[in-house]
């Protein structure tokens, strides 16, 4: 058992928030057992995009419709969280492991919530070279699939903690998708991660299933929009 520091911002934080706060989100039942597609395509180089070019491609309010209103940037919390019974996540240590500090260059990241209910939506755009991209996000998939249950430790509060393989739409050059499930107190969240790689930047979209599954395409397209 490794202790660490865990910044709450990205993935983990709305994932830790949900779980620790009793708020419920549901996955479809048809994503309950699917695969996640990988492309087989090689990382080619190119010149990675500033995070100013970045933020300009991140998803708004008008791209995702009515309804959906953008979340203020949180402030950074230093959290003394404890992994349990996941020895790869415990080796990543430190954002790394709880994927809300990828190692790259370049990055933009906005969360939103929609209009009477707790669901929400959250992109995360990277950029840096394709085989850096390819490789940082791979490791991080592959260690949280490696448990599927766990549990993560935040003061006297423990979160059961479920990762199972989901499906990716086949777009873009590479592809990673999970369900993490974590219960705590008598509540179950289920949230939907899913990474998309095309040439030098990473998209990810997190959040309640129906929503990832809903808004990940544009969210592709727009970050590859012409400069």
């Amino acid at each position: 058992m490794r202790r660490f520091t865990m910044t709450a911002v990205g993935l983990s934080s709305i994932c830790i928030t949900l779980a620790l706060t009793g708020c419920t989100s549901h996955a479809d039942p048809a994503n309950s057992s699917a695969i996640a597609h990988r492309g087989a395509s090689s990382p080619t180089a190119s010149v990675s995009l500033s995070s100013t070019q970045l933020n300009q491609r991140l998803l708004n309010e008008s791209d995702l419709g009515e309804g959906y209103t953008r979340k203020p940037e949180p402030t950074r919390r230093n959290d003394d969280v404890t992994v349990i019974g996941c020895p790869a996540l415990e080796k990543l240590g430190g954002d790394t492991a709880t994927g809300s500090g990828l190692d790259f260059v370049h990055k933009a990241k906005a969360s939103f919530t929609y209009t009477g209910s707790t669901s929400e939506v959250n992109e995360e755009l990277y950029s840096d070279s394709p085989a850096k991209l390819s490789a940082g996000i791979g490791k991080v998939f592959d260690a949280m699939l490696s448990c599927p249950s766990y549990q993560v430790a935040s003061g006297s509060t423990v979160v059961d903690m479920g990762t199972e393989e989901s499906a990716a739409p086949d777009i873009g050059d590479e592809q990673w998708s999970q369900l993490l499930t974590f219960s705590a107190g008598g509540q179950r969240s289920v949230v939907k991660q899913t990474a998309i790689r095309t040439r030098n930047i990473l998209v990810i979209v997190s959040g309640a299933p129906s929503l990832v599954d809903a808004h990940l395409p544009m969210a592709v397209d727009k970050a590859h929009q012409a400069s």
